[in-house]
């Protein structure tokens, strides 16, 4: 079973998302914190695999501070931001700090789970909202640049969900040279996560 943790300085929040986390098959939430000094403080106990975390937290850092701060403990880590803010600079913020998803608080509990498998997956999840808004800012960016076609490849393949090491094993190559690959394309597309080449290919395909 995948094991998550809720940050979010709100006790309801807290309650709602554990309970809907712990009403799934797949995943068990392990812990919830009000903030992420504690939660760096228990990151080596609990060791999930997903954190769902809110970007105006109280304390030192906020969530987007905190993302920096989690993925340097734990880097296989992925981490979602649940907030009620839409704003461009935070959702770009957080995308750029490594989170690879990012959802509205009201997300119901089917959705939750779906976000939650998706991530498993390799995906990126963002809410509607999200999704639209970050898209509309792509349409405004210049034409795709041109890429190889080793380097198309891999991009429809993160595209698609798979992993580094389902790549390498699909294209007959190493792990190090997709990695190689995907810094390439980072490059080329101006981004800096796979979630934002994610989101940037398929604005251009609309």
């Amino acid at each position: 079973m995948n094991t998550v943790v809720v940050i979010d300085d709100q006790v309801e929040v807290r309650d709602s998302f554990t309970a809907m986390i712990d009403s799934s098959r797949e995943f068990s939430c392990v812990a919830a914190y009000p903030n992420c000094e504690e939660a760096l403080h228990h990151l080596s106990d609990d060791l999930p695999d997903i954190i769902l975390m809110d970007i105006n937290i109280p304390g030192h850092m906020t969530g987007i501070d905190g993302v920096a701060l989690l993925k340097a403990q734990l880097p296989d880590v992925h981490i979602v931001m649940i907030t009620v803010q839409h704003d461009q600079e935070s959702v770009f913020s957080s995308l750029r700090a490594g989170a690879c998803g990012y959802l509205v608080k009201e997300v119901s509990s089917d959705a939750l789970v779906r976000a939650l498998r998706e991530i498993m997956q390799g995906g990126s999840p963002m809410s509607m909202s999200i999704a639209r808004m970050v898209v509309e800012h792509f349409q405004h960016r210049p034409p795709v640049p041109e890429l190889s076609e080793r380097q198309q490849q891999i991009l429809q393949k993160l595209c698609e969900g798979k992993s580094n090491k389902a790549i390498a094993d699909e294209l007959f190559i190493t792990v190090a040279t997709v990695k190689f690959h995907i810094h390439k394309i980072y490059e080329a597309l101006h981004v800096s996560s796979k979630a934002e080449a994610i989101v940037y290919m398929k604005s251009d395909r609309l």
